[in-house]
């Protein structure tokens, strides 16, 4: 099976407001672009539906990934093991479980492995991501509600 490189980014233009994800797929020679925006959602939320966005996307399970990102809330809850502690209290405290619930589903299925990068530095592909998400954020037409972040409220 082929490794699978994958970069992603989520912004909010403001922290709530609205928002986006972007997201690049790469393997082999096989290149896809995702993203999508949010009317009212936050930063965090952007980040981590980017990466659940971009593992739902992959078509065989047990795929070897190599994901990288800029959220340092990301990288560290998966990397450093906090996110099994949360599940382990049902998230009882924590901010978004149903991306987080959502993203265990699909993390399971797979192997992979987080590099955290510098955002807005010289990682192509992280850049591209940011570009992705903010174009999404300021697509006021085609904006969709964030249920999860509207649930929490």
């Amino acid at each position: 099976m082929p490794q699978i490189t994958i970069y992603t980014d989520g912004s909010s233009l403001g922290n709530p407001g609205p928002g986006g994800y972007g997201v690049v797929l790469i393997s082999g020679p096989h290149r896809k672009e995702l993203s999508e925006g949010f009317r009212l959602t936050t930063n965090n939320r952007m980040e981590l539906m980017a990466v659940c966005v971009a593992l739902e996307a992959l078509k065989f399970e047990g795929s070897d990934v190599t994901l990288y990102s800029d959220s340092k809330y990301v990288v560290d809850a998966v990397e450093k093991k906090w996110v099994y502690g949360w599940l382990k209290k049902n998230f009882q405290g924590k901010k978004n479980p149903d991306l987080w619930m959502r993203f265990l589903r699909v993390y399971r299925k797979h192997r992979v492995r987080f590099v955290w990068v510098k955002g807005h530095a010289e990682t192509v592909e992280n850049n591209r991501c940011d570009e992705l998400a903010v174009a999404a954020a300021n697509n006021s037409a085609a904006l969709k509600e964030d249920i999860g972040y509207s649930n929490e409220q």
